[in-house]
This record gives structure tokens, C-alpha cells and sequence, in this order.
């Protein structure tokens, strides 16, 4: 297990560039499942997460290059569907939640799609009803085998339908797209998330030769067609890393710029740090955060406490609450942080509590952060990382903090963050990653 020693209270300054985005890499790798073309994809992060489905794409025989950094070819002309039945495939595929949005690749292509249950962070209840009832609506039989935690669905022949989703769940309408990309007439999903991610995949899919419509929206129309073409996709900045870096520099006093930030896919990230107080600038499509010794959190109208919580897009990624709860114990004022999604997101919060911070935590889904203004800083200490989001979290705070801080189960924060310790070293941190 991997360790960052982190030496605190170091103000950075530079500029960083954001990583492709971890989300969109996961949909469009197991979008290459759908044609015997190739498909060239560029902008690919190389973190833990998206490194363990590219070799699970390879363990089904599709054919991996690497062209230069960050951009592979794959090309799925000799996939082998039965090995996802197999004990090998069950053991990778079940470490790794992204897995699951290769099943809808796998049934819109071959008629069938296997897998176990999926992992990832525990976080709350993921469920996957979703998707499964969306495969089922356009005609595919499912099973769950409650003993082996395996799910199965198979289609002679799909048939477009129309559904309304019970959940605007991100992964859960990317897989039902690239199920129904084959299905005969026409599909409409209502209800659709419709995160920059999904719009991506939907651009990616129509260059292949796919007929969406409503691209943007949560009303989304695909016409299935018989075949799908080769084409070249790049990925977009992570909106994530952005937010964190953001955060990163307001909470250390830094003054840093983020370069090519891909503005128009941020929604309302940039506004909500404004309600801390932090101020940024928009350059071209830059972020520039000056250096700030205090910043001021806004409240409503009526001067009733600011409220920062998630929803989906168009509202604030519940990606980046924890970013948001750490940045606020250093703001002047306070902040509830409601956490709608995820019951268990917000359970790092004692950590940050150890470091001095004043937060309750008012049940699992919400805590009141009261500002310290700088007037107290954050101590140093040692934690664990639970989750890749609440990893950076830590991080951030112990880079703002007075003395070292030791955060262990470091491998959370790498499956989302690309070299995170050489890039923010090379801006002034002092983070000494110990194997």
C-alpha cells in the first residue's frame, strides 16, 4: 500500500493542465466494442482505472495500441463474448464499477452481455436496476443470479421502444444508448442524463455512423442502424480536476492558472466557487485564481445560510462536494454542504474534523461547515484515503495545513488522478510518495 508524506502551509504558484475526463474515458473505451473498425482516442488519462478496463478490453480480444501518450487504437474485430462467462474475466471485471457500461457494447453487437457485479467506490448504494430495466424494454431477457452476483442479458433482436427512466443515472443511459444503437426503429429515453460525458459519447457515436438526436437534453431519439464505422474521438478536459484544482489554490493561497479547461462543459462549477468568495477569471479558456488570503462565503437573499448541493447536470457534479467542503473550513462565514446522492460521501468528514476544522455532520447526507477565516489552520495528521473524490479532498487539506500529514491507501486517488504528486510538486508542493 502507497503513502504521500505531505509537508503543508506552501503556497504554489504555476500553471497546470486538467487530465482527460476519467467518466467520458470509460463510456467511449467500451463504445470501441461496438465495430470491427478501428477507432483512435486521444486525450486518454492514464490512471488505475482506465488502464485496468483497457486491459480488460484487451482480455476480450480487442486490439490495443498505444500511438503516443494518451492516444490508443482499438480495433474489436475478434471479440471473444464467451470469455466474459469465464472465472478470469469475473475476478478483473469485478474491481472496477466502469465495467459495467461495456454490457451494453456487448448486447447491441453480439445479443449478449455478461457480468459480475461491478466495484468501485463504496459510496452509498449504486444500484443498477437502470440499466437492466432499460435492456428489458427493448427486449432482452435478464437474470441475476442473487447466488454468484452475476448478471446476464440476452437478445435475439432488439426492438427501439420508448422509456421514461426512473433514475437520470449517467452510466445507466450510456449503456441503454449503445444497447439500442442496434435495435430495429427507433428508441427514445426520457429522463436521459445528459452530462458533457454522455453528450461526448452521443458526438462519438453519431461519427461512427449512429442517428441520435436530442444530444443535450434528457429526451433522446436514436434511430438503429445496421452497422457501425471507425472514427477518431478526443476526450474532454476532466471537469473534476478542474473544480479540484480550483479548490486547491484557494485553500493554499496559491495563485495558479488551469489551462484549457474546455469552459462551456464546466455548468455551474465556476459560479459555485464564486459563492465561496473565490475569485477566477476566464482567459481564452483558461482559469486564472489569483493568490487570496481571505475569502468570504455569500448567503441567500434573505441572508439565510448558503446551501451547496449536488444534482444532475445542469446542477453541480456531487463529484466535487467534498472539494467544496474542505475549501469552506478556511472560508469566512458558513455553508451547509448537502450531499442528495450518495448516503455515504460525506463520512470522511471526521478527518477533516481531526485537522481542526469546525463541521457537523447533521445526518449522512448533510454538514455545516463554520469558516475559520484563517485564523486557526488546519494540523497536520495521518488518514486513509476512502474514495478517489474524498482522496483529493485530504489532499488538498493537508497541503493547506501546518506540519506533515501521512495519507495511506493511496491507490484510491491514483484510479482518478494522473500523477497527481509530480504535477503539484512541480507548482511548489512538497508531497513524497512512499511505497
Amino acid at each position: 500500500m502507497s503513502t504521500f508524506e505531505i509537508c503543508g502551509g506552501q503556497k504554489l504558484r504555476g500553471e497546470l493542465i486538467p487530465q482527460g475526463a476519467k467518466n467520458e474515458a470509460l463510456q467511449v473505451l467500451c463504445a470501441t466494442l461496438l465495430t470491427s473498425e478501428e477507432v483512435v482516442i486521444s486525450n486518454i488519462p492514464n490512471i488505475r482505472d482506465v488502464n485496468f478496463l483497457i486491459e480488460l478490453l484487451k482480455s476480450l480480444g480487442v486490439k490495443i495500441t498505444e500511438k503516443e501518450k494518451g492516444v490508443f487504437s482499438f480495433k474489436a474485430d475478434a471479440v471473444d463474448v464467451d470469455f466474459t462467462r469465464s472465472a478470469e474475466f469475473r475476478k478483473k471485471a469485478s474491481s472496477l464499477r466502469g465495467s459495467i457500461m461495456m454490457v451494453g457494447p456487448l448486447l447491441g453487437r453480439f445479443g449478449r452481455g455478461y457480468m459480475p457485479r461491478p466495484g468501485g467506490d463504496k459510496i452509498g448504494r449504486r444500484r443498477l436496476d437502470t440499466h437492466f430495466i432499460g435492456f428489458e424494454k427493448l427486449g432482452a431477457k435478464f437474470n441475476y443470479d442473487l447466488h454468484d452476483e452475476f448478471f446476464s442479458v440476452e437478445a435475439s433482436d432488439l426492438k427501439g421502444t420508448y422509456m421514461l427512466q426512473d433514475e437520470a443515472s449517467v452510466t445507466g443511459t450510456a449503456n441503454i444508448i449503445m444497447a439500442a444503437i442496434f435495435a430495429r426503429g427507433k428508441t427514445t429515453i426520457y429522463n436521459a442524463a445528459c452530462e458533457p460525458y454522455v453528450q461526448q459519447l452521443c458526438k462519438m457515436l453519431n461519427k461512427m455512423g449512429a442517428k441520435i438526436s436530442g444530444i443535450g437534453s434528457n429526451l433522446l431519439t436514436i434511430e438503429g442502424v445496421k452497422a457501425l464505422k471507425g472514427c477518431e474521438h478526443r476526450i474532454l478536459p476532466d471537469m473534476i480536476e478542474v473544480g479540484s484544482f480550483i479548490g486547491l489554490a484557494a485553500l493554499t493561497h496559491s495563485e495558479i492558472t488551469i489551462k484549457n479547461v474546455s469552459w462551456e462543459n464546466l455548468g455551474i462549477i465556476p459560479d459555485s466557487f464564486k459563492r465561496l468568495g473565490i475569485k477566477l477569471e476566464k482567459i481564452n479558456d483558461d482559469i486564472h485564481i489569483p493568490e487570496q488570503d481571505h475569502y468570504e462565503i455569500e448567503t441567500f437573499i434573505d441572508g439565510s445560510i448558503m446551501t451547496i448541493s449536488d444534482a444532475i447536470w445542469p446542477g453541480l457534479t456531487p463529484d466535487l462536494l467534498s472539494i467544496f467542503l474542505v475549501v469552506a473550513t478556511q472560508a469566512k462565514g458558513s455553508v451547509l454542504i448537502h450531499q442528495k446522492m450518495f448516503e455515504s460521501r460525506l463520512f470522511f468528514v471526521d478527518k477533516i474534523i481531526d485537522m481542526g476544522a469546525q463541521i457537523i455532520l447533521c445526518d449522512p447526507h448533510r454538514a455545516t461547515v463554520i469558516g475559520l477565516n484563517n485564523q486557526f489552520k488546519l494540523r497536520g495528521t495521518t488518514m486513509v484515503s476512502p474514495d478517489i473524490r474524498a482522496g483529493v479532498a485530504l489532499l488538498i487539506a493537508a497541503l493547506s495545513a501546518e506540519g506533515k500529514s501521512i495519507i495511506q491507501n493511496i491507490e484510491q486517488i491514483d484510479r482518478g488522478y494522473e500523477n497527481i504528486d509530480v504535477r503539484l510538486n512541480s507548482i511548489g508542493a512538497k508531497i513524497k510518495r512512499l511505497e
